[in-house]
């Protein structure tokens, strides 16, 4: 036991009162020594009772529990905050939302003992209530037709380790920190993609855990899902501002999509032979998401998740490719407000 690595787990938070508290459990009631491992809190100046949740548990383990003020609130500030007052060999970026199985820790430290740089486990998404429509929202974001290539989500039932391009709740090595660098302060979103990436390209090896499983509750409203994954979506785009390619190619087709059903839109009143091809490709579309809506009224065994399935694929690829769009168009107007800025001089 004694020559296991001193584990650090960072955890941003702001306004989690209703989860930090099993967070932190989760990771008390794990399997890996207590006397290798600290918890450093960085709290983004939240509104609620958060603080006071983690103080309580700080009291009750003192050695163990850190709280930390993150003035400057984002989480990427957050996180760098928490790596720079942790001691461990290794840091495992932690979710206020998450929770942990006793084995996660555990696991994924024996993958990095074995030559990998990063490790990370499976993300099983969870209803935040028992009604309908939050059950539909968790099944879309952990379905392949919702979320695409991210296998951290989509790969429940997988087996064996496989290599990928990133994982969520991720524990790295220290010295890839000192490699690659911290989080991008300026990424307010997608900042755990970029820095994945970055490590990816620096020749490093990611490895996906499917021993470790991770529990992350989804919202549970149409609007909360539109708001998050807006988003997500605008920051995948306007990143580029900040940083060199910081995302892949699947993180771009919502944009793909919305820009096709609008030109497509448009080009069909147009030129009438195009209608076809539009059509036919918006079939498919429409195709693909009855029978991914089917699949989880099945699994669920209800009918009302059919339709609320169909709410929440459109509302996901939408939102994500309507705030992309929206970074492209706030791209446009400041190149051309830097024009005018230059025409005028």
């Amino acid at each position: 036991m004694s020559d296991l690595p001193f584990v650090s787990v960072v955890i941003p938070a702001r306004n989690e009162e209703k989860f930090i508290g099993k967070c932190i459990e989760s990771i008390l009631n794990g399997t890996y020594p207590k006397d290798k491992l600290e918890i450093l809190v960085v709290d983004g100046m939240s509104e609620d009772r958060t603080r006071e949740i983690v103080d309580r548990y700080k009291r009750e383990n003192p050695s163990l529990i850190k709280l930390l003020k993150n003035e400057k609130v984002h989480t990427p500030c957050g996180l760098n905050m928490g790596i720079k007052n942790s001691k461990g060999d290794i840091v495992m970026v932690g979710g206020a939302h998450t929770t942990f199985s006793e084995n996660y820790i555990a696991e994924c430290v024996k993958r990095l003992m074995k030559g990998y740089d990063v490790a990370g486990g499976i993300v099983k998404t969870l209803p935040r209530d028992e009604k309908p429509l939050s059950k539909a929202i968790a099944n879309v974001l952990k379905h392949p037709f919702g979320v695409g290539g991210a296998k951290y989500r989509t790969k429940e039932d997988l087996k064996e380790d496989i290599e990928v391009d990133t994982v969520a709740y991720g524990l790295y090595k220290r010295e890839i920190f000192d490699e690659v660098g911290l989080f991008n302060e300026n990424l307010i979103r997608n900042q755990d993609i970029e820095l994945n990436l970055r490590i990816k390209r620096s020749g490093k090896k990611i490895i996906l855990v499917p021993s470790a499983k991770a529990f992350y509750h989804a919202r549970n409203t149409l609007k909360g899902l539109w708001k998050n994954n807006f988003g997500n979506g605008f920051w995948v785009i306007w990143s580029l501002k900040f940083a060199k390619l910081p995302f892949s190619i699947r993180h771009v087709v919502p944009l793909a999509f919305v820009l096709f059903l609008i030109f497509g839109t448009l080009l069909s009143f147009l030129w009438k032979p195009f209608i076809y091809f539009f059509g036919s490709v918006l079939g498919l579309y429409l195709l693909l998401l009855l029978i991914s809506s089917v699949q989880i009224a099945l699994k669920e065994k209800s009918v009302a998740i059919f339709f609320y399935s169909i709410a929440s694929f459109l509302t996901l690829h939408v939102s994500y490719g309507m705030g992309s769009l929206w970074a492209v168009m706030k791209w446009i107007l400041m190149l051309k407000l830097v024009q005018l800025c230059v025409k005028s001089r």
